[in-house]
């Protein structure tokens, strides 16, 4: 069983000292100023057997909530609201984070002529367009559990046809509370997520 949170973690998780004033206001933006662990996520290593196209593939910054579309790593202690981790940020935003990690994976399997951001790069054959839906932290008593959904539509650059759409989504529960565990446990997602993402774009 995971040993319970410390008081100033817990505290900080759920959003415990949300509202200020005078002097905690001051600590609060004292707190802002400390420097904060910074996190980053890797591709897939991914097989680069199946049929190969010289194909081109635009990827497109996903699109996410205001919440979701930070560098802070999001927790939700319910349904209805949202914090973040308080000493640990992403290496980018995350919808930035997600697009590099797709454009690598998906380049990675060697089946298509060119994968890049929208920004750079031939005239594309596909798109791939990406809503994150959850990308976050839910805690239930004393587990914190890493969640993931992430829906995927692959698209004809010509004539903006929709050629296939799919969701991807899991989950995995954190070994305990500090921020290397919850990033190892949103790795550990993405290590089954991103070879079947990848693999699926490719086979367009």
């Amino acid at each position: 069983m995971m040993q319970p949170l410390t008081l100033s973690r817990r505290a900080a998780m759920l959003g415990a000292a949300a509202s200020l004033s005078g002097c905690s206001a001051l600590s609060s933006i004292n707190a802002a100023a400390t420097p904060l662990a910074t996190y980053d996520l890797s591709p897939a290593t991914t097989s680069t057997s199946g049929r190969r196209s010289g194909r081109t593939l635009l990827v497109a910054l996903p699109n996410a909530s205001a919440a979701i579309s930070s560098d802070r790593i999001m927790v939700k202690p319910s349904a209805a609201s949202v914090t973040y981790l308080p000493d640990a940020r992403w290496s980018d935003d995350l919808p930035a984070l997600v697009q590099s990690l797709l454009v690598r994976s998906i380049a990675g399997t060697g089946r298509m002529g060119y994968v890049g951001p929208s920004k750079a790069g031939p005239v594309p054959d596909l798109a791939l367009l990406t809503r994150i839906d959850a990308f976050n932290v839910a805690i239930a008593g004393d587990t914190l559990t890493a969640k993931i959904d992430m829906s995927l539509t692959l698209i004809s650059d010509r004539d903006q046809s929709v050629i296939k759409t799919k969701v991807f989504r899991s989950q995995v529960a954190a070994a305990n509370e500090e921020p290397v565990a919850v990033v190892a446990a949103f790795q550990a997602i993405l290590d089954a997520l991103l070879p079947e993402m990848a693999n699926w774009a490719a086979a367009a």
